[in-house]
């Protein structure tokens, strides 16, 4: 905050620089007034003083600053010199400059993950089944997300000798080298992953990083001047970097390796200008759309930039996040925000949540390689982004939400007249979750439509009445139709082929909350097998995620570790409906039920239940209110050990407690630990049933302050770890890895690590879910 304390000094002191730096029209982006788009002129004209303190203290000859805000260029202008020696020549906007280490994300990583989008490679894959000759020397389990997040094991760069026999016997080198460090356990900036993943893209399309991100990229989006081995024209208007062989690079990468590797490689190389660069940023922000033009899904986009824990750092997939390379960094910019620098004096800066871009590009190595940039392309983008108006500084961007009412799978299937189920005889799968908008039960409607024969029930986990909580349940009777209801939750939890006699579907109807070990999408899934293996149909009424479907988090299931609370390998908050859960079960479990799902409308994903306009029901006897939900990804993680969470109180989930526990000392270091849009505060509880009942508890309520901000899973294993190191010989963890199932992370509590060692080990499986996911979302 300390840049943002100087702007607004500098505001009360420097009056005279009112004064708007003046934008060039922009043949690529339309240009507007800040005032027109809701910035400050008179804060923006601050890079005006700001870039001429770094000309006067000569930390670069020149530079072009470009700033988009709200999809227009609301600031572009050129300072200074593209060139001092061997004459003067003054900088342009439309000036060429080499990215240098912008080349990573802009033309290497996007080319990854358009591949990616393919299915022609995967985050998990190891690198050497793209390169064999990798594999040798203990590189044969480095990944490609490890290249990605620069944590593959790999030195940062291997010596400019090894290069000097050309392209193919510098590759042959990289292939030989020795581990610099075990994979995965640090993090280490490398060109060398890099110039891998460059060769990954080779490997895989047949054409080199710069023929690839030609076609697929730059191109398509109009970027004429952008790409590897500037023309002869572009070369005139490039800024000079430094001398080489007796010459100044102008237009002739400066990166000496990427130099040997004849100009094109994965980690430098690129050359661009400030208005081309501008393209692609908003089509990042457009969530990969210019135009008619897609070069990313949104999910990809998404995927690419947003934060995984690395070590103590945050990486995106080829993005800096928050890191020690942040310096270039604006202070206000929202944790949305992605970015990433260039050895040469270059910078790009993009932040979803405040629909906001900026672009520094210099050539501060010009003369002599001695300029130095990153501190003032920091407050470059702290201006930009103090001159929004009614901005909120660390917010988070949430999409508006439908004005339309949702629809619930029942409430569309109704208004089409069960069309689906016309002349069908089926069972129906719900609890008293199931309801249509009125409030109206699924089974009455399905039981008083002409067209549909409903022929028997099934109930889940908690009973047909959603208010058993015991072991076993026992079949029964619906009293208002009469029909027999199976239990699948007592002698079996799966449809036997008696019970699924004279049936031509299944249908599911029943109100998921958003965690993995949540028993009624394990329900689902048996029910698929059965109904399958009988060979009927079976239907999905898509319900929404009531803790939203955009958020997806915590350790993803060990392959191995599957159970009744563990269905399929997916993260403890998956962010899914039940009905996109069901099209993936179906694929990746290779269930092959003649599946169809009835989609919501109206429904966003940003939703959370209170959105939806339905009526929360409580879907089961502990998950009382929407407030419980949001927290129990994390907060039920601990039922399996020796603590109270609640049950047995008119809050469950919201507090956990024990008689052994010092509640003021864990509300405390919880506080302390600085967890997002969460507060706890130390409390005294008594249950009157389940664990610990009739006894007095010590222990810390939850008060969800920002739900937005708020990580449940995060907050568990933050718990989780401070139990460990507070109460190691009171708190039992023998049963903590049953709902966790991941042993790396359950290891690593027990042995006393931080959260945030903790997160980086499952930031890969979490990511590559991420594109697994994406393929079954339908909203």
């Amino acid at each position: 905050m300390k840049n943002y304390l100087w702007i607004v000094t500098t505001l009360l002191l420097f009056v005279c620089s009112c004064h708007q730096g003046q934008a060039a029209d922009s043949h690529h982006l339309p240009s507007a007034s800040p005032e027109s788009v809701g910035m400050d002129p008179g804060r923006l004209a601050l890079i005006d003083f700001v870039v001429q303190q770094g000309l006067e203290r000569d930390s670069m000859p020149g530079a072009v600053v470009l700033v988009g805000y709200q999809g227009k260029v609301v600031f572009l202008k050129a300072y200074g010199d593209r060139q001092l020696q061997p004459e003067e020549v003054a900088m342009t906007t439309d000036t060429v400059f080499d990215l240098a280490s912008l080349t990573k994300p802009i033309a290497t990583a996007t080319s990854i993950m358009q591949l990616i989008e393919q299915g022609k490679v995967q985050l998990s894959d190891p690198v050497s089944k793209y390169i064999p000759e990798f594999a040798s020397n203990g590189k044969q389990d480095i990944t490609v997300y490890q290249l990605l997040t620069h944590q593959g094991g790999l030195i940062p760069d291997n010596s400019i000798k090894d290069y000097q026999e050309g392209p193919e016997k510098a590759m042959q080198r990289i292939y030989d080298l020795k581990l610099y460090y075990e994979p995965g356990t640090r993090f280490a900036y490398t060109d060398v992953g890099f110039i891998l993943l460059g060769d990954i893209v080779k490997r895989v399309t047949g054409q080199s990083v710069h023929e690839y991100s030609q076609k697929h990229i730059f191109q398509p989006l109009g970027m004429t001047e952008t790409g590897y081995l500037p023309a002869a024209e572009l070369k005139k208007r490039a800024a000079t970097t430094q001398q080489r062989e007796g010459r100044w690079m102008q237009g002739e990468v400066h990166d000496p390796r990427a130099y040997k590797l004849d100009g094109v490689a994965g980690h430098a190389g690129l050359f661009s200008t400030a208005e081309d660069l501008a393209i692609y940023a908003q089509a990042l922000l457009n969530q990969g759309r210019s135009g008619n033009t897609q070069i990313l899904k949104p999910t990809t986009v998404e995927l690419m930039t947003r934060g995984y824990q690395v070590v103590d750092i945050m990486r995106g997939l080829g993005w800096d996040v928050l890191s020690g390379y942040s310096s270039n960094r604006g202070d206000l910019f929202s944790r949305q925000a992605f970015g990433h620098g260039g050895f040469t004096g270059t910078s790009l800066w993009i932040d979803p949540a405040q629909d906001l871009f900026v672009i520094f590009l210099s050539n501060r190595v010009h003369p002599d390689g001695k300029g130095s940039v990153n501190s003032l392309a920091g407050r470059i983008g702290t201006i930009a982004a103090a001159a929004i108006k009614n901005q909120s500084i660390g917010g988070v961007k949430v999409p508006s939400k439908a004005s339309l009412e949702v629809l619930t799978g029942i409430d569309v299937l109704k208004r089409e007249q069960f069309k689906v189920l016309n002349g069908m005889r089926i069972g129906l799968i719900t609890n008293h979750t199931g309801l249509t908008r009125e409030g109206e039960s699924t089974v009455q409607v399905l039981n008083n439509a002409p067209q549909v024969d409903l022929k028997t029930l099934f109930s889940p986990e908690h009973g047909f009445a959603g208010k058993l909580d015991v072991s076993k349940i026992g079949d029964s009777t619906d009293q208002k139709t009469g029909l027999k209801i199976f239990s699948l939750y007592g002698k079996t939890r799966t449809p036997t082929p008696e019970s699924l006699q004279d049936l031509d579907a299944l249908v599911f109807d029943i109100q998921d909350i958003g965690a993995r070990f949540y028993t009624y999408i394990s329900t689902m899934g048996n029910a698929m097998r059965a109904a399958k293996q009988q060979g009927i149909r079976f239907i999905v009424l898509d319900r929404p995620n009531p803790i939203n479907g955009i958020d997806f988090s915590g350790p993803v299931l060990d392959e191995g570790s599957q159970s009744f609370v563990g269905y399929h390998r997916i993260p403890v908050r998956h962010g899914m409906t039940a009905g996109e859960l069901a099209r993936l079960f179906n694929t990746e479990m290779n269930i092959g039920a003649d599946l169809q799902v009835i989609p919501m409308q109206n429904w966003k994903r940003e939703m959370y239940y209170d959105e939806t306009g339905l009526t929360w029901v409580n879907p089961s006897p502990n998950m009382r209110s929407l407030n419980e939900a949001v927290l129990y990804p994390g907060i039920g993680l601990l039922e399996t050990t020796n603590l109270s969470v609640g049950r047995g109180t008119d809050t469950p989930f919201e507090w956990i407690g024990a008689p052994w526990l010092d509640g003021m000392q864990l509300a405390r270091e919880l506080n302390r630990s600085g967890l997002p849009g969460v507060r706890f505060v130390p409390v005294q509880f008594t249950p009157v049933s389940s664990k610990f009942a009739n006894e007095l508890c010590s222990g810390v309520n939850f008060i969800v302050t920002d739900r937005w901000r708020f990580q449940s899973v995060e907050t568990g294993l933050e718990i989780a770890c401070q139990l460990r190191a507070l109460h190691p010989e009171q708190w039992e963890t023998k049963s903590y890895n049953r709902l966790l199932g991941n042993q790396s992370v359950f290891d690593a509590i027990v042995a006393g690590e931080s959260v945030l060692q903790i997160q980086a080990l499952y930031q890969q499986d979490l990511a590559e879910f991420g594109f697994r996911r994406a393929k079954y979302l339908l909203y």
